[in-house]
């Protein structure tokens, strides 16, 4: 038996196979303790579990990560504070503008400097490494984040102080093993970023361990679409901050290609987010992502985050206007149907305009109060001087406006038509608004799989073992790059019990005088002016192209996860509910998933 299991902000899924039969199974998340939830819907023990997590995003949101330090060169202290001196609100007289991560009694300098190509400008000293490693203990650290100028060209004085951190019991981050690439301030960030949520996470799995029998296997989904070991889930939590949306894709792309569909945007509609990203016969992937204001730098599929789920609270901003989210009831204490919640939620207007059947909610496990909503219901529409299911399809309709936006950022704004595409909806609520996302859109069709509701834990489970690997190339032979990164890879994956592993080369290509670059596969390199062409609408042809960075993915074969068919049975229907609004048509296809085509043109 293995186990795919989703920890999302209102439920955790879980879908379960033993190689011929697949079963699915939800319940309420435990937001104090993730790990509660998962132990309680774990009947019964499993060979292998793969976890997405929460945890390191949760931590960097929130803003209750490790009480972190920052060592940089001496002068450059300041680092991310200063950031790239954007506005990301440019006419907003109130935005507080950049939260810092770490405070400035929390950042250290280190009396050193490396060239770019390496040569050592100013040796640091036994004495200063002592000193600075000295000031960082006393300060109360718990963990470090080392980013040092250009030790991706020469880490040798990065070693020499983390040595000295680790021998006073820190946790260290070191830039150039976390991403040896140019640009010190996202080096520097995704480096913090890492030091700040890993000592969270690494307690988080070791106490959840402790608590799984001995011949379980508990593994990690990763923002790049692969599972890693729990050990190094521990080091490098970064690579774990977007795992839940990620195992998403992973499951819409397997859902859509079983019902024949290669091209598709996934809508993933959950408790508190909508997740969306775009399926062209292979997965998009970036190395350029951002969490809260925070530049991350590691190997992440494209997926797009609008805070608008069931469980977004309605309200009216000081204009009047009513909105629908960020702010979420999650699972405590949930929409006002689940019993507790006293804000209307999308959800709970779903339910008031009869889209959601209260007597078979979570497969009946879960009753809804409907007389609760209405009479919540009711006095909300009074404050906005409405009649109440006016108010419910207002609701419903800013919900959709905001996932509207993401599903337009991640289509029409990168160059492509979503009229080209189909519509994968999923997620606990996500089916309920498909048809009318895709009328806005122009979409002719909707698929809904059979697992809608636990799809992105069938994603996780069905994952591969995933490495991933980068290193600045300027001024370097990409070639031999590949060969020392590709050792390396070898090397790790046997460690983890894989005999084989499938490597798979990319670059980040530029032309001369950018400050901008593309990652293209290295097989395709010689095509970088079509692609420029494609997403920016011209191409400097004749000019020199450069290698920026040089990227390796690699892929355990050794023990490959076993592929579920979608068609298994299951013990618990995990379908969402479904709306299917007027000029749609719902079919239901061989393997039980309802595909829903526009009729009306």
């Amino acid at each position: 038996m293995r186990a795919g299991i989703d920890t999302g902000g209102t439920f955790t899924d879980f879908v379960f196979w033993d190689g011929s039969r697949c079963r699915t199974h939800k319940v309420r998340s435990t937001p104090d303790d993730p790990g509660r939830a998962i132990l309680e819907g774990l009947a019964a023990p499993v060979r292998e579990i793969v976890h997405g997590s929460t945890v390191a995003t949760n931590a960097l949101l929130e803003r209750r990560g490790a009480r972190t330090a920052l060592v940089t060169t001496a002068g450059f202290e300041d680092l991310l504070a200063i950031g790239r001196q954007n506005r990301a609100h440019l006419y907003d007289w109130f935005d507080p503008g950049r939260v810092e991560l770490i405070p400035p009694e929390m950042r250290f300098g280190l009396t050193e400097r490396m060239a770019y190509d390496g040569a050592v400008l100013e040796r640091v000293t036994e004495q200063e490494v002592q000193r600075v490693a000295d000031a960082v203990a006393a300060a109360g650290a718990e963990s470090v984040a080392v980013c040092l100028l250009h030790s991706y060209a020469n880490p040798s004085h990065e070693k020499a102080l983390g040595e000295a951190l680790r021998a006073r019991g820190l946790f260290v981050s070191l830039s150039h093993e976390v991403l040896p690439e140019y640009r010190e301030y996202e080096r520097a960030s995704t480096t913090a970023v890492n030091a700040y949520v890993s000592p969270l996470m690494a307690r988080y799995l070791n106490a959840l361990s402790a608590q799984l029998p001995p011949e379980t296997r508990l593994r990690v989904f990763q923002s790049n679409g692969g599972s890693m070991s729990a050990s190094h889930a521990g080091e490098a939590a970064v690579h774990t901050v977007l795992s839940g949306p990620a195992g998403g894709v992973l499951g819409a792309a397997a859902a859509a290609r079983a019902a024949g569909f290669e091209r598709i945007i996934s809508f993933d509609m959950g408790g508190t987010s909508t997740d969306v990203a775009l399926y062209d016969r292979g997965f998009t992937m970036t190395s350029e992502g951002e969490l809260d204001g925070l530049p991350v730098r590691v190997g992440m599929l494209d997926v797009h985050t609008v805070g608008a789920g069931g469980g977004s609270i309605a309200w009216l901003d000081p204009a009047g206007a009513l909105r629908a989210g960020p702010r979420s009831a999650g699972a405590d204490p949930g929409p006002v149907c689940y019993g507790q919640g006293e804000e209307i939620t999308v959800t709970d207007a779903n339910l008031y305009l009869g889209r959601i059947d209260p007597e078979r909610f979570l497969s009946g496990r879960m009753a809804l109060d409907v007389g609760r909503t209405e009479i919540a219901m009711q006095q909300f529409a009074a404050r906005c001087g409405v009649g109440a299911r006016e108010l419910a399809e207002a609701v419903l309709a800013a919900a959709n406006a905001n996932m509207e936006r993401a599903i337009r950022k991640v289509s029409i704004e990168r160059g492509r038509d979503p009229r080209e595409f189909a519509l994968v909806a999923f997620g606990g609520a996500g089916p309920l608004h498909a048809c009318e996302l895709a009328d806005r859109l122009e979409i002719k069709t909707v698929l809904a799989p059979r697992h809608a509701g636990v799809l992105s834990a069938y994603g996780m489970l069905t994952a591969d073992f995933v490495r991933e690997y980068s290193h600045n190339a300027l001024e370097r032979d990409p070639e031999a790059l590949f060969g020392d990164m590709e050792a390396q890879a070898r090397e790790d994956l046997a460690a983890e019990g894989f005999d084989r592993a499938q490597l798979e080369r990319s670059v980040d290509l530029r032309y001369e005088g950018q400050s901008y670059e593309i990652t293209v596969p290295w097989a395709e390199r010689a095509g970088f002016d079509s692609e420029h062409e494609r997403l920016y609408g011209y191409a400097h042809k004749g000019r020199e192209v450069e290698a920026v960075a040089v990227r390796l993915r690699a892929v355990g074969l050794g023990e490959q996860s076993a592929k579920i068919e979608m068609g298994a049975p299951a013990d618990e229907q995990s379908f969402s509910t479904l709306y299917t609004p007027e000029g749609w048509r719902a079919e239901e296809d061989a393997v039980g998933n309802q595909v829903l085509r526009r009729v009306i043109p």
